[in-house]
């Protein structure tokens, strides 16, 4: 089930399903329809619409797969042991010594294991591709020069982005004398893009994650008419915000839970304050130190 839904887009009551089978994987393969729908408090249809999305033509096709013996499928010879991809939480080695670490690097892992593992292979491919020479190095240094130049920095969040939009935000003031976060759509947010054009700035950065929402692309539309620069950091470059964007910045979402993990976007997004402090390395410190001797004097922190 886990090689299954990798790397497939699902809907939160879709990844609820999913959670429901990898939660009984030795039942999984043997569930109707209808009881699958019971277990995870979804209709049947959903259930129906649940396997269409992993590519087979209904739940009995999904179901027929999952019995399949060998490594492909979840069945096993009896008195085998669990494949530790597939093993739940319950799934754990008996007869071990405590002090026999070996034993414990080759225990079956469970779920949450699995999804922690996938955001640390995102983390990977992410670093791999900022290595020096990296496809993504050279994108990260020209979006930090194009949002560190801009008079007034619009950044754009909404919906599951508007956390990201805050954070980057927050810490972009502190080197940036001008940040607007835009974090709610409505008709005001094209008077903000408009407004942040005609004070000056010349670039817009935007957070868009999945599942997209049309409201954020509609507002690059709109930013891109007033005469800004895109940078876009997404979860993919195939997104359909990266084909309005100057520079895409891309970085995986988690989708092994319920709810997107957003470990490796959130990196990228302090790396491109890194980049926006490497563009102008003068200006970026004496905004620091003005910073730590305003919040000294005004005691802010406690240490």
């Amino acid at each position: 089930m886990l090689r299954l839904v990798d790397g497939v887009r699902l809907t939160p009551t879709q990844r609820r399903i999913a959670q429901c089978l990898l939660d009984r994987p030795v039942d999984a393969a043997f569930l109707s329809s209808n009881e699958v729908a019971e277990l995870a408090r979804v209709s049947q249809p959903s259930v129906t619409r649940f396997a269409m999305a992993l590519g087979f033509d209904g739940y009995p096709a999904l179901r027929r797969a999952l019995r399949d013996p060998g490594p492909s499928g979840l069945t096993r010879p009896a008195g085998q042991a669990t494949p530790s991809s597939l093993a739940g939480p319950s799934s754990q080695a008996h007869g071990s010594d405590p002090g026999d670490f070996a034993a414990l690097d080759t225990a079956p892992r469970n779920e949450l294991q699995h999804a922690i593992d996938g955001e640390l292979d995102n983390l990977g491919r992410l670093a791999d591709r900022l290595a020096e020479g990296g496809p993504d190095r050279a994108a990260v240094e020209a979006a930090g020069k194009l949002l560190i130049a801009s008079p007034a920095l619009p950044v754009l969040g909404l919906r599951a982005a508007a956390p990201m939009a805050t954070y980057f935000g927050y810490f972009a003031a502190k080197i940036h004398p001008d940040v607007r976060v835009f974090d709610q759509g409505g008709t005001l947010l094209d008077d903000r893009i408009e407004q942040a054009r005609a004070a000056g700035a010349t670039a817009m950065l935007a957070v868009v994650l999945p599942r997209y929402p049309k409201e954020a692309l509609d507002a690059l539309d709109t930013a891109r008419a007033a005469g800004l620069s895109l940078v876009v950091l997404t979860d993919s470059p195939i997104s359909p915000a990266a084909a309005v964007a100057d520079v895409t910045l891309s970085a995986a979402v988690g989708a092994r839970l319920v709810f997107d993990l957003h470990v490796a976007p959130m990196a990228l997004a302090m790396i491109l304050l890194q980049a926006m402090c490497d563009a102008a390395p003068a200006t970026t410190q004496a905004r620091l130190e003005q910073f730590e001797s305003s919040a000294a004097r005004r005691n802010v922190f406690v240490r």
